[in-house]
């Protein structure tokens, strides 16, 4: 594949990715400077079922990540101090980062507390976007005593992957004829739309880098791996041309349940709530879904209502995930002191999930392989 070829959608827009750093635990830190420097967990008691939101990198180092349980986590780093989440905190320092975006440019599209897109290639007074994004860093450092990682790129996707290449307080610039040569040696499980059940897959037809899929055709593709085959085409090669929304459509999918008599007890609240969990988990895998945002909903006996979310850095349809998650922000509400007469658990920020897109399997694209000569 000529890497001097720029698709021209590379040449259109620049984006920023920017997300970040550790925020439930740096926002706790801030807080409390007493905490600077050690290993903190924001999630919830080990004792529990609680799982895990965010690691500050000092936790991150013995291997706690977001969405394993807190008891794995004490495990993993006995030392580790553990908080539960306060997101009324995390929502107002959430509000201040994104006055910090709106300085530069009107095009934003969160994705959860800490994650957004924006497009200022028409903004900032002609600013080049490397410098945008190095002023937001510095802007939130100093206003705001918060750090984080940006993205910058001719697209989304691009934006996104890199962002995360030098944690913490990294920028990494990718311009358009950087573009193949970024993507060439990039593992295809970094796509965000690839999970293990997709990698399996792609590695059964050899295919582990993204500069692996540059020798095969779109038709090709297409043979071997069903609707997956034309999105792998183009993202392998550093291609999306979705825009940044401003007002994204927040599509979700959720389970309600108006209970015959008013409940209080905990134990069996616990109970809906995991049956509202796997039911909803069940729906986003019949549905192809994943999603990034957990929501609670609560009516109390006086119908006065109460919601409660949770986003994760990574899109799921885990139930675990999803019925950990549910229960934290159960502990959040009166439950168990004021009578409930309705629960409900919903997941928003959906997308699909390459993984349960159609294929076909490796054995029956072989035969169609050699009948129709595509690889000949």
């Amino acid at each position: 594949m000529d890497q001097n070829s720029i698709h021209p959608s590379l040449l259109q827009r620049k984006i920023i990715h920017f997300d970040m750093d550790a925020f439930y635990a740096a926002v706790e830190v801030k807080h409390d400077p007493s905490l600077r420097g050690k290993a903190l967990v924001i999630g919830g008691s080990p004792q529990s079922r609680a799982v895990v939101c965010t690691a500050s990198y000092e936790a991150r180092k013995f291997g706690v990540r977001s969405a394993m349980s807190c008891a794995q986590a004490a495990r993993l780093c006995p030392e580790a101090i553990f908080l539960r989440p306060d997101f009324e905190k995390y929502s107002a320092a959430s509000q201040a980062i994104h006055e910090v975006f709106q300085r530069f440019t009107p095009v934003i599209e969160p994705l959860s507390l800490d994650e957004a897109y924006l497009d200022v290639t028409d903004h900032a007074g002609g600013l080049y976007a490397s410098k945008i994004a190095r002023q937001i860093q510095e802007a939130i450092q100093d206003e705001l005593q918060l750090s984080g990682s940006a993205g910058v790129a001719p697209n989304k996707l691009i934006a996104k992957i890199a962002s995360d290449m030098h944690k913490p307080q990294g920028l990494t610039i990718v311009t358009p004829p950087q573009v193949l040569r970024f993507m060439e040696y990039l593992p295809l499980r970094r796509l965000h739309g690839i999970g293990p059940a997709s990698e399996k897959r792609l590695l059964e037809l050899g295919l582990v880098r993204c500069g692996d899929v540059w020798s095969w055709s779109e038709a090709q593709l297409e043979a071997a791996l069903g609707q997956m085959g034309a999105w792998l085409y183009e993202r392998s090669r550093g291609i999306d041309l979705r825009p940044v929304e401003v007002a994204r459509e927040r599509k979700s999918l959720g389970k309600e349940d108006t209970f015959a008599e008013d409940i209080s007890d905990w134990g069996r609240l616990e109970e809906e709530l995991v049956r509202l969990s796997e039911e909803v988990a069940e729906a986003l895998e019949r549905k192809g879904l994943r999603g990034r945002t957990i929501v609670l909903k609560v009516k109390y006996a006086d119908f006065q209502r109460c919601t409660r979310s949770h986003s994760v850095s990574e899109a799921t349809a885990d139930r675990v995930v999803i019925e950990g998650i549910a229960r934290q922000l159960l502990r959040m509400t009166e439950a168990g002191t004021r009578k409930i007469r309705l629960l409900g658990v919903s997941v928003s920020g959906l997308e699909e999930c390459a993984e349960t897109e159609t294929v076909i399997s490796l054995d029956l694209y072989r035969r169609r392989q050699h009948a129709s000569k595509l690889l000949s």
